[in-house]
């Protein structure tokens, strides 16, 4: 949430212009003093003013790299730092960009795998028993074959790698690219040397009067990465799939009525907000907006996950791409654009998809560390050889030292995370869990401690009748319909709640007379006749009413249950008793149980009154009640517990309840509740049920799993592959690891990762 400074109100609202400052797009930038240029949001140490992010002056999508955030670019490519690439930072509807890449991987793939088995066979037939290729094809033929062939395999389908290494010199970021250009390119560099000019190798270079060539170490390398690349493409594709899935559900085209009151279909990015839209039946809801005419039963269930339809009346709000059932309706465009709330979700999914989990700053650190090690072990490797190692020494040296650059790619320790923060995070959306930031999901899994609001969280957040006792002679139904029909002429809520509750009932609600009504008190009307009086009881005891003992005993009981009672008379006698509360959710007494066997502390912290709310923290089991609070009193809850060393989670979903939400190590908002809540949360349950939690934090614990998993299988892979690369077996067993295999064992540590975190997938 945009952070907003008091000298803002002093300045005005100054808006970034591109062309004003030196500061490029996705930079951050003081619209002050635009001469402060930062790569992260914060502060402006002049003035104070929250940094604004310079807008792309294109108006295109902006991109930038899921591993190293602070970079951003307004094309499509790879990250200068690790290599990556770059993904849009705003959704974009399509997957033209990322099926653009997966064909033109896998026709550099195919290709040279075409051209790289003649090299491969060339180079190893004389090791395949019966068959005798060197009687066919000469030695000094073969060599210009290899060379022919494998050089465009290197250049041409391995450039890519080339200039992902050589930026990642001139970032000062060494990473898996630097490596493979240095691997793969020693090898085809010392290859054609050799083919070119032979006579310049000493005689322990040569091998029944050849020079060995590494021709096929190069191309196969080249091949088995071009494979994990592609393997990792395809799956960044379908952990996308939640975001298509999500815009696909958008309209694409709306029935704007125009001033002469015709229809025309424009598409939806052409609606404006007040804009006056036609909706049919079966057609869905174009923009989120307010009905002004007509009614209608609509299907929410794609974003309140509820199957039953709801009615929609004239003043009632819509969502757009609900689907509208049985009546036509007109409605007024409120928020168009990414103001809608499914923009808002797609966005916070896409968000969090691009974000990372703190665990993976350990994961770059370690790799920042682990290439240099790796680059001084191939160079030490090569030496001990060069020195020590059986004729031809120098040949011995190279091949071990580019089987330690191959076999030591960190590939999969970059994928280790994100790939499974891309996986956890669309399926937590398919399940109605909307995941601001990875951060969340590493510390969703340490919570031991959640505060929750009552009302609108663990309560449905509006009063209803809940209760309703009558007479002995007395038919409760006549008076509940007696007491809508006066309570339909007053706005107060609780009267709300009464209608509501006859109209649920389809009761026959009759006509009234001579209303009139007693503030604080209650209403008095006549209906058939018969003086009906609704409210409170001090209010009919000044009225002269009598009032049952059993009515009397009832009311009691439920006061004593923190319920608001409101009495119903006929004439001179008490007929009817209606307890009215904010019902418990139906969903929270489960959820409860669930979170306590998840070992998690629960403490309610309310405004409202001690009385109702320790009656509500009884019903659900909750561990502590803490009741009148203010929003600072809750700031204070969350920091007293956090200074206790608590890892606090806070559920809420009103505005009061933000403070405390962004405190919360893990702000937990109810998608029912306020904009406001919502922007100050990690976590989103678009639902707004506490069930939604329970599920956040296993799928946090599943998630976080995963990730230690992949992170075992990168760096075993790499701790078990470097010292048999080296050679520390041949003194004993005679073993060596071929470069090839060295490439092969590379691409199978990025293969299982990838398999790994698409697993979650089952789990969650």
């Amino acid at each position: 949430m945009k952070q907003e400074h008091s000298c803002c109100k002093n300045h005005g609202d100054h808006k970034i212009d591109p062309a004003a400052t030196r500061a490029r797009p996705g930079q951050w930038t003081c619209p002050m003093d635009p001469e402060v240029i930062s790569e992260k949001p914060g502060d402006c140490p002049k003035c104070g003013m929250a940094l604004e992010q310079v807008p792309s002056t294109s108006g295109q999508t902006l991109y930038t790299c899921p591993m190293h955030p602070e970079i951003v670019e307004e094309t499509p490519g790879d990250c200068p730092k690790c290599g990556m690439p770059l993904e849009p930072m705003t959704p974009v509807s399509g997957e033209a960009h990322a099926q653009e890449e997966i064909r033109a991987l896998s026709r550099k793939f195919w290709i040279a795998l075409v051209l790289t088995v003649p090299v491969l066979i060339l180079a190893m037939g004389g090791m395949i028993p019966g068959l005798q290729l060197h009687a066919l094809i000469p030695k000094s033929v073969s060599k210009w074959i290899e060379l022919a062939l494998a050089t465009p395999v290197v250049f041409w389908a391995g450039g890519i790698f080339f200039a992902k290494g050589w930026r990642s010199i001139t970032a000062h970021s060494l990473n898996m690219f630097t490596l493979i250009m240095i691997g793969v390119g020693s090898a085809w560099l010392f290859s054609t040397i050799a083919v070119l000019f032979p006579q310049i190798f000493p005689a322990s270079f040569r091998m029944h009067g050849e020079v060995g060539l590494y021709f096929e170490a190069a191309a196969v390398i080249t091949v088995l990465v071009l494979l994990g690349q592609l393997l990792e493409a395809r799956a960044r594709s379908r952990t996308g799939q939640a975001i298509q899935s999500l815009l696909s559900l958008a309209a694409k085209t709306a029935r704007r009525i125009t001033d002469g009151k015709e229809e025309e279909e424009v598409p939806i990015d052409q609606i404006v907000k007040g804009d006056l839209l036609r909706v049919r039946p079966g057609e869905k809801i174009p923009i989120d907006g307010k009905i002004t005419e007509g009614s209608s039963n609509i299907d929410e269930s794609m974003i309140t996950g509820e199957p039953l339809p709801v009615s929609k009346n004239e003043g009632d709000e819509v969502i757009g791409a609900t689907v509208n059932q049985t009546g036509s309706f007109v409605m007024r465009a409120d928020r168009v654009g990414s103001e809608t709330l499914l923009s808002q979700i797609v966005q916070m999914v896409s968000d969090a998809q691009r974000s990372r989990a703190p665990i993976q700053k350990m994961a770059d650190t370690i790799a920042s560390y682990f290439v240099p090690v790796v680059l001084a072990t191939a160079i030490l490797t090569f030496i001990i050889w060069a020195v020590w190692g059986p004729d031809p020494a120098m040949a011995y040296a190279l091949v071990n030292a580019v089987a330690v650059l191959i076999i030591a790619c960190p590939c999969a320790l970059g994928l280790a995370t994100p790939m499974s923060i891309m996986v956890g995070v669309g399926q937590a959306a398919e399940r109605g869990i909307l995941i601001k930031n990875a951060e969340a999901i590493e510390i969703a899994e340490k919570v031991d401690t959640l505060i929750t609001d009552k009302t609108g969280t663990l309560t449905a957040g509006k009063p209803d009748v809940t209760d309703r006792l009558s007479a002995e002679d007395a038919d409760m139904n006549e008076f509940l319909a007696a007491a809508a029909a006066l309570e339909a002429n007053s706005e107060h809520p609780l009267a709300q709640a009464i209608v509501n509750a006859a109209k649920n009932d389809s009761l026959n609600i009759p006509e009234s007379s001579d209303f009139q009504s007693t503030t604080g008190g209650g209403v008095t009307g006549k209906i058939s006749g018969n003086i009906i009086r609704v409210g409170k009881k001090g209010f009919l005891e000044d009225s002269g009413v009598s009032f049952p003992e059993k009515l009397l005993k009832e009311a009691e009981r439920l006061q004593n249950e923190a319920k608001t009672i409101v009495w119903i008379a006929k004439n001179d006698r008490a007929k009817a008793i209606l307890g009215i509360s904010d019902p418990i959710k139906e969903t929270s007494a489960a959820a409860i149980k669930e979170l306590h066997r998840q070992g998690i502390r629960i403490i309610m912290a309310t405004g409202d009154n001690i009385h109702t709310a320790q009656a509500v923290g009884k019903a659900l089991g909750i561990d502590e009640v803490r009741a009148g609070l203010s929003p600072a009193d809750k700031i204070a809850l969350v920091k007293e517990l956090k200074a206790a060393g608590a890892i606090v989670a806070m559920a809420g979903d009103g505005i009061n309840d933000a403070p405390a939400l962004a405190e919360a190590q893990v702000g937990i908002a109810m998608g029912t509740g306020t904009d406001v809540a919502i922007e100050s949360a990690a976590i989103t349950l678009v639902k707004g049920n506490l069930d939604g939690i329970s599920k956040a934090i296993e799928l946090s614990r599943a998630v976080m799993k995963n990730i230690r998993q992949n992170l075992f299988f990168a760096f075993a892979y790499n701790a078990l592959g470097i010292p048999i690369a080296a050679g520390v077996l041949y003194p004993f067993t005679g073993t060596l690891l071929s470069p090839m295999i060295a490439g092969a064992a590379m691409s199978v540590s990025s293969l299982s990762v990838i398999l790994n975190a698409l697993r979650l997938k089952k789990i969650i």
